[in-house]
């Protein structure tokens, strides 16, 4: 969703800025601005609705106003407060122009702060939540008293302990030429460290062309950040113990496209890669090594009465699959609910449950949410998250990173099968340690798992007979997935990728379900996709698409290879997988999916990387 970039140094700030936004682009906004102290002294500021490429345009036509800047912050914004306008995008500064604040998150008590701050002569310019704070902050600074850097701090923390909701802020003031002041409580900040130099960023790709030295801030932190690096300090204002920072091993070129046409693209085909890294020190040839995961959470693998998969959209997806997987091999009661529905139903929490929060970014607020419900009724809490230094990672009892790396387009991919096949190493770990597998069955299926990054290498070679089937598609208003068992989990994904960035519409079904009414919709060359990776739901499978092309319907079958005879019969054309053992099928069955909205998506003529109305990470319910 919304990004935040900031710099302090003896760089051209602008530069610096405008690419850090570049950089977060992928996270979905609708507008952008920046703010820089001038070389004068003075707060400039210009922003825009639309691409940065606008912001860009408008700040060289300022005639140099923000040249020479060595410092500033930047915002892309994704409107939840008012419609995207220039006025509505970030920074928001104060009346006199001596303050900009950038802010990505909700603050839930805004309307109820305007009121006050109107009442007290302040006039507002947007219909933001976010402008509240930059007034607050102005009027703290005129009681605050002591050291440009340390009134600065002062006024913010008394502008944060009037907030609710959640809140990462960047505070630029003209009167501390050298500080500037970030804030997190539920929602990501980062800080990123130099020689002589001080970055600040939503998201660490933001800061790769820059440094790899981070500081990522936890809720309730307040970073002073200047040249010489970062003072961390309470929301009371007590300071905090010096951390050390992390080394992010990413390159930079790693969240660059790499001869790709579109970020999607490759990371689709970095899946491979992606899966081999989601393994690497966890697969022995006996089994799992969950050492990683700690005495609670191995506890709570081995002895839970109950499994909770929490997640949403694509996470939400791979729980169906880990759901199916926990009861399968484990024999484990297991459930999967959706993050945004979880606690507003008053689950019944089984005490000592393990609930497992699935999501990409680790950010995902109403994961968050549902996590914290689980916990707060006795579940030990276990992440399966990609990003580094996460909420939900840091909230948990333990974390399963999936380390597939960047993923920069807002449709993901490697997220997926990697938490497929992250699902996987804790549902085979939990039949180990519950007994409900025999020692050889355990290895068998591990080397099953470790067979996962070659039958990936091996489904991407469907390409081109995909993208046939794509061209065909693309002339089409709707399409149809269907399956059995895992096989249904799959086409949920699948439609979910073919409507997000094609925006062909799309849905998908259990295959038995057909006949319960959505045959209705089926008439002659309608487009369905049915999946045939189960032996044992084939045949049925089969009949489902009988139904479908009695009543005209066009049907394309995906099926492992073992499974080719019956999906030929039954359908007009049919792709081919590996003979993948049908627990692990979805994790390969998904990738011919993605390349097929892929490939769509580019055939309509869509922004691929970047779809309409989307953001990468959800921060906001």
């Amino acid at each position: 969703m919304c990004g935040i970039v900031g710099y302090l140094g003896e760089q051209q700030a602008l530069p610096i800025l405008i690419d850090g936004l570049r950089r977060l682009e992928y996270r979905g906004y609708d507008s952008a601005g920046v703010a820089v102290r001038t070389q004068s002294g003075e707060v400039a500021l210009e922003k825009r609705s639309g691409r940065v490429d606008a912001l860009a345009q408008a700040v060289a036509a300022r005639n140099g106003q923000f040249s020479g800047a060595r410092m500033g912050i930047g915002h892309t914004r994704w409107a939840t407060h008012g419609r995207p306008s220039d006025g509505n995008a970030h920074p928001h500064a104060d009346e006199r122009g001596r303050v900009a604040v950038v802010h990505n998150g909700i603050i839930e008590n805004h309307q109820e702060l305007r009121a006050e701050l109107a009442a007290r002569g302040h006039e507002f310019r947007s219909q933001t939540d976010s402008e509240v704070v930059t007034h607050l902050i102005d009027e703290a600074l005129t009681a605050a008293a002591g050291e440009p850097s340390q009134r600065l701090r002062l006024a913010v923390q008394a502008a944060v302990a009037r907030l609710r909701g959640s809140f990462a802020l960047v505070v630029l003031w003209e009167g501390a030429p050298d500080v500037l002041v970030g804030v997190r409580h539920q929602t990501p900040l980062v800080v990123g460290l130099g020689r002589g130099e001080a970055y600040l960023a939503s998201d660490i790709s933001a800061l790769l062309a820059h440094t790899r030295d981070v500081l990522v801030l936890q809720d309730g932190e307040l970073a002073e950040v200047s040249r010489g690096g970062a003072a961390l300090f309470g929301f009371d204002g007590e300071p905090l113990p010096a951390r050390a920072p992390q080394r992010i091993s990413w390159d930079a070129a790693a969240v660059e496209r790499g001869g790709y046409a579109h970020f999607m693209l490759k990371e689709i085909h970095e899946q491979p890669a992606a899966l081999a890294s989601t393994l690497r020190g966890r697969l022995a040839a006996d089994g799992p090594d969950l050492s990683e995961l700690g005495a609670a959470a191995l506890g709570a693998l081995a002895r839970a009465p109950q499994v909770l998969l929490l997640g949403c959209g694509t996470a939400y997806h791979a729980g169906l699959v880990g759901r199916m997987l926990f009861e399968s091999w484990a024999r484990v009661p297991a459930l999967c609910d959706l993050g945004s529905e979880f606690r507003y139903r008053d689950p019944l929490v089984a005490p000592g449950a393990l609930a497992v929060a699935v999501s990409q970014s680790g950010e995902t607020a109403d994961t968050l949410a549902a996590l914290r419900e689980a916990r707060r009724r006795g579940a030990c809490g276990l992440a399966v998250v990609n990003v580094l230094g996460s909420t939900i990672a840091a909230e948990a009892d333990a974390a399963l990173h999936t380390l597939a790396g960047p993923e920069i387009s807002v449709c993901s991919t490697k997220a997926y099968t990697t938490q497929l096949e992250a699902l996987s190493l804790l549902a085979l770990g939990a039949a180990a340690l519950r007994g409900t597998m025999t020692a050889a069955e355990v290895a068998r299926w591990a080397d099953a798992i470790g067979t996962l990054p070659a039958w990936a290498e091996e489904a991407l070679g469907l390409e081109s007979a995909v993208a046939e089937l794509a061209h065909a598609l693309a002339g089409h208003d709707h399409c149809f997935f269907i399956g059995r068992g895992l096989d249904w989990a799959v086409a949920m994904e699948g439609q979910l990728k073919l409507k997000e960035i094609s925006y062909l519409h799309a849905e998908a079904y259990a295959a038995g379900e057909l006949k319960h009414g959505t045959l209705a919709l089926v008439t002659a060359d309608t487009p369905v996709i049915a999946l045939f990776t189960q032996p044992a739901l084939a045949e049925k499978t089969a009949s489902n698409v009988a139904e479908v092309r009695a009543r005209g319907g066009r049907v394309t079958g995906l099926c492992t290879r073992g499974l080719l005879p019956i999906a030929a019969a039954s359908c007009e054309q049919v792709l081919v997988l590996p003979d993948v053992p049908a627990p692990l099928a979805p994790a390969i069955a998904a990738i011919p999916l993605q390349l097929l909205a892929y490939h769509t998506a580019v055939a309509r003529g869509t922004d691929v990387d970047k779809p309409r109305n989307l953001a990468k990470s959800v921060t906001v319910e």
